[in-house]
């Protein structure tokens, strides 16, 4: 708001004796301009702060994977080990580091050992270590629901496997139930399930890969998928190819719906209509996504399925498509508010794209 000087009523006296009233202006505080002037400048030295306090939580050099070893010894406090960090460089700040342990109460859970850590490691990555006590002669490996193979190619190289075996193991042949039904020209896709497991160094990766398999597996029977599956006309690996496409489809709570809206459209012979089945071909082919991409994958263009999974399901999505949610819905969007909003027809749909959805829709 523009500040406007006071204007306070003055009398003077005329020569002719009369008095006359006039506005003078009051001066502005010279006060007030230095403390607009200090919370600028305040403000400003805040936001420059942040983002270099967030620059620094970056990795050293993200296409760096060599293993350092890097010892922190018993009885370290949070600035030794944050110099101990930056001098074998995995980390960009030893400050960054210390208020990071922080903000994040974790610096009384940090553990000496002897760690093997990588300049491509962020600061979340590198903390999380030391907390876990993961050891030098261990290695942790991660994969997330809703994670494609080509992200989860990305957590084995960090961990120390090459291109070469993790592409091998990536489309060889497992003797496992969970492939039931998989057809053998398939690769793993979707099949990494999301969890977190360590492992002694020097274990293979179809060791690694296994217990991964396991753990889906435990699900498939824990749930059971199969009879499930089957109710919906779906073999096990069509089932879990549907529930990548109602994982990636989600936006969390609203899977057995959109499972109700899929299922619905396969036994009448419909469309999906899934944008991320070509969105996932197009970016599998490095090409530039396209609605009208001719791909198997595509399946605004295709009837049916996608050939195999486009991601790992987790186990609400893959629930919702043995238990899908009552309903006759045949449409559905997550509008720019992040709700998702079901159709009966495509005339409400359209009202549904009117009403909800003009940033979101315009995106393909």
């Amino acid at each position: 708001m523009e500040y406007k000087p006071e204007l306070k009523p003055q009398s003077i006296e005329l020569d002719d004796g009369l008095l006359a009233v006039v506005q003078k202006r009051s001066k502005r505080p010279v006060w007030l301009g230095v403390v607009l002037g200090s919370i600028g400048l305040l403000v400003g030295i805040i936001g420059l702060m942040m983002t270099l306090y967030t620059q620094a939580l970056q990795p050293v050099d993200s296409k760096d994977y060599t293993e350092r070893t890097v010892e922190i010894i018993s009885g370290s406090t949070p600035s030794d080990i944050g110099k101990t960090l930056k001098e074998s460089g995995v980390i960009r700040s030893e400050l960054a580091f210390y208020i990071y342990t922080r903000l994040h109460k974790v610096q009384d859970g940090l553990q000496a050992g002897v760690y093997q850590l990588r300049p491509s490691d962020s600061m979340r990555m590198i903390v999380e270590a030391l907390t876990r006590g993961v050891q030098a002669d261990e290695f942790e490996v991660t994969f997330l629901p809703g994670a494609t193979l080509e992200e989860s190619k990305r957590v084995l190289l960090r961990v120390g496997f090459h291109e070469d075996e993790i592409d091998a193991a990536f489309v060889a042949q497992y003797d496992h139930p969970l492939f039931a039904g998989r057809p053998t020209t398939a690769d793993i896709e979707g099949y990494l399930f999301g969890e977190t497991h360590r492992f002694i160094k020097g274990t293979s990766l179809a060791a690694v890969l296994t217990r991964f398999f396991d753990d889906f597996y435990e699900v498939v029977k824990r749930e059971d998928l199969v009879a499930g599956y089957e109710k919906q006309g779906l073999t096990l690996y069509e089932g879990i190819t549907l529930s990548s496409v109602v994982q990636r489809e989600s936006g969390g709570g609203d899977e057995a719906q959109i499972a109700q809206v899929f299922l619905l459209r396969l036994q009448r012979g419909i469309q999906l209509g899934s944008d991320v089945t070509y969105q996932y071909a197009a970016d599998k082919l490095g090409v530039p996504r396209d609605v009208n991409l001719d791909n198997p994958y595509n399946t605004r263009r295709y009837t049916g399925l996608p050939p195999g999974p486009i991601a790992t399901p987790g186990v609400t999505a893959l629930k919702a498509v043995s238990h899908p949610a009552k309903g006759d819905y045949l449409y559905f969007l997550s509008g720019d508010d992040d709700v998702t909003y079901f159709a009966h027809t495509e005339t409400e749909h359209e009202e549904n794209i009117r009403k909800h959805c003009q940033k979101k829709c315009q995106i393909i």
